[in-house]
């Protein structure tokens, strides 16, 4: 049931707080790995996380470090975003890919390790 064909207003659906603030990408990139190191902290010390799982976890870190200067090395010598050049960009998610199938092993071994216990 339409009670009123008249669009809301743009202004009430963007975040009075967005459109003082400004926070670069680089900045909220930078910001968001604090959560993650203390993620990392908190499972490096849970005896139930598996091993496997926890190196792909850390692998993520490792896929941040390459891509970092990757991206900086597709900026400076071909003028480009990371992910408009392919090989550099395929090279770099292919640490996160790794540590995807990582993460992936380390719970499904868990889980067989549950299951037959």
């Amino acid at each position: 049931m339409i009670l009123c064909n008249k669009p809301a207003p743009t202004r009430l659906l963007t975040p009075p707080l967005l459109s003082k603030v400004m926070i670069s990408k680089g900045t909220l990139f930078a910001l968001s790995l604090f959560p993650y190191i203390g993620f990392l902290w908190y499972i490096s010390r849970s005896t139930q996380m598996p091993r496997l799982a926890l190196y792909g976890f850390y692998g993520t870190l490792v896929f941040v470090a390459v891509t970092i200067p990757a991206g900086i090395y597709a900026q400076v010598h071909y003028g480009e975003q990371l992910a408009n050049i392919d090989w550099l960009h395929g090279g770099a998610e292919s640490f996160l890919t790794i540590s995807n199938i990582l993460i992936v092993l380390g719970f499904g071994q868990a889980v067989i390790k549950a299951n037959r216990e």
